[in-house]
């Protein structure tokens, strides 16, 4: 499997740097020409339709159309090619007027989403899967319900008998559990909060009853899984959200371009 990887990255790697250093030369050497900027926009225009196809391949994996990994391979790599032509069509030079800047700042969204999202999904799910086995989505509001149950249970229920513990639970606790947390400090891999928590459970344990100790040892746990959960969620969550916001501003791109179109030939008669 990582023999295999390397073969795609060496491969994918080597016809981008073959396809970079062909179009600096062509760039170098034809960029006088008159109808230079034509050409190039329409090679642009070539690779963002290749690209978008790939998510029409995604929604009908039942036609002949070829591996989905070998359409991936060729999204990423394109993907960053594509990014050297647009400079290159813009001849390296800031644009001018509010509809070629609008038109600029899609794309650089869209490029942006773009390399997120690849690292999204190099990197999210290695860290799953280090944080225990899989866990369903759309399972984790009811998990997390239950763990807010028996936490609460065990601090404030009947049979909890301990104030100390009852108070902590309160001023420290009821957020924790009320809701999934902590979204950006799980992304970034700050284990800050959770620790803190789990810190000041073990301060608290040092000073308790037997009783009291094993209630906060079992305390711990929830925070501990609860944590899992969130971590989960975020990850997960962060897998799906790019998504919604790659997918729009690339029709919302191609929307712009088709205009961009309509305005050059419309305008200036075309190349001649």
């Amino acid at each position: 499997m990582m023999n295999r990887f390397r073969r795609q990255l060496f491969s994918g790697l080597s016809a981008l740097i073959a396809a970079t250093a062909g179009a600096l030369w062509l760039n170098a050497k034809f960029n006088a020409l008159m109808n230079y900027a034509y050409l190039t926009g329409w090679v642009l225009l070539a690779g963002m339709f290749v690209l978008t196809i790939y998510n029409v391949r995604k929604k009908l994996p039942f036609l002949p159309l070829g591996k989905s990994e070998t359409w991936l391979q060729i999204h990423v790599y394109l993907g960053f090619f594509t990014t050297l032509l647009f400079l290159i069509h813009l001849n390296f030079r800031l644009p001018h007027g509010w509809f070629e800047i609008t038109l600029a700042w899609l794309f650089v969204l869209v490029s942006g989403s773009g390399f997120v999202g690849l690292f999204f999904s190099r990197v999210l799910p290695r860290r799953l899967a280090t944080r225990g086995g899989e866990v369903i989505f759309e399972k984790i509001p009811a998990l997390r319900h239950a763990l807010k149950t028996g936490a609460e249970s065990l601090a404030l229920g009947a049979e909890a008998k301990s104030v100390v513990i009852a108070e902590f639970y309160t001023q420290r606790l009821a957020a924790f559990f009320s809701g999934p947390k902590n979204f950006w400090k799980h992304l970034s891999e700050s284990r800050r909060e959770v620790g803190g928590l789990l810190a000041e459970l073990e301060d608290l344990r040092r000073f308790a009853t037997v009783a009291e100790k094993e209630k906060l040892e079992k305390l711990a746990a929830y925070v501990r899984q609860k944590d899992g959960l969130d971590y989960h969620r975020a990850l997960q969550l962060a897998l799906r959200l790019w998504l919604f916001v790659h997918i729009p501003l690339t029709y919302g791109l191609l929307i712009f371009t088709a205009l961009h179109l309509v305005l050059v030939f419309g305008f200036s008669g075309g190349a001649r």
